[in-house]
């Protein structure tokens, strides 16, 4: 087990750009109201980072982790949802809607099923339905399905990573921290996506939704560093 304080000497500076990156892009603010490909660029350049911390770690690492490429991968997709959002006025809103789709079923994969955590889905799975019902009346055509598909996919990645959640004992990393507490900052940011966008205007949505997310993808990113394994493992050799 990596202390946090081992984790941020090690791992902060190689979260340099990202963090200059982001500065950037709250520095420039540009209009939403105008896409271009330099505004995409700008918006997706932390998430370049993103990609450019993880390959920091080798190549070889990314092999050895399956769950590391699994994040890997779905940064990727981020990135490319991210560039779809920018013209999500012109058509090109289910594209990102997809992209980020995909993106949760890596994550998901990554953090894997063990522990199953029931009561943890049970709860998450109350919450999310409740959020849906609350979208509900504001959906029409397709995105009635589209976004109760999305709804059921983000709540499922959010599941996994907070599945390892250990608040009592020590039967828990850092890496589990960091992927649920990113994991929750994305269902936040998602769900302020879609309240603006299908139900009533959100005050200052646009830096909300930005930060949370950001802080979401660095999170999930991060959680990748130190190899996941499940908790049983992990007792077993503490019992040895």
């Amino acid at each position: 087990m990596v202390s946090p304080v081992t984790v941020v000497k090690s791992e902060g500076p190689k979260l340099v750009p990202f963090f200059k990156a982001t500065c950037v892009y709250f520095v420039l603010w540009l209009p939403s109201s105008s896409p271009s490909w330099v505004s995409a660029l700008i918006k997706c350049l932390p998430i370049f980072c993103l990609w450019l911390f993880l390959l920091a770690h080798g190549i070889r690492f990314l092999l050895v982790h399956p769950s590391a490429s699994l994040i890997f991968v779905g940064l990727v997709f981020s990135a490319v949802g991210d560039a779809f959002l920018i013209w999500q006025d012109h058509g090109y809103f289910e594209y990102g809607l997809l992209m980020f789709a995909v993106t949760h079923i890596l994550y998901a994969s990554a953090f894997g099923m063990r522990p199953l955590a029931l009561r943890t889905g049970l709860v998450i799975g109350v919450l999310s339905g409740l959020c849906y019902a609350l979208l509900y009346p504001g959906l029409s055509g397709a995105f009635t399905y589209l976004v109760g598909v999305y709804v059921a996919l983000i709540s499922f990645m959010g599941w996994r990573a907070m599945a390892g959640l250990r608040l009592v004992g020590a039967a828990w990393r850092w890496t589990e921290l960091a992927a649920g507490s990113g994991a929750l900052l994305f269902i936040i940011s998602d769900l302020t996506i879609a309240l603006n966008k299908f139900c009533f205007p959100v005050p200052y949505s646009r830096a909300l939704i930005m930060s949370t997310y950001y802080a979401a993808q660095m999170l999930i990113a991060l959680s990748a560093v130190e190899s996941r394994e499940p908790v049983e493992d992990y007792r077993l050799s503490k019992a040895n």
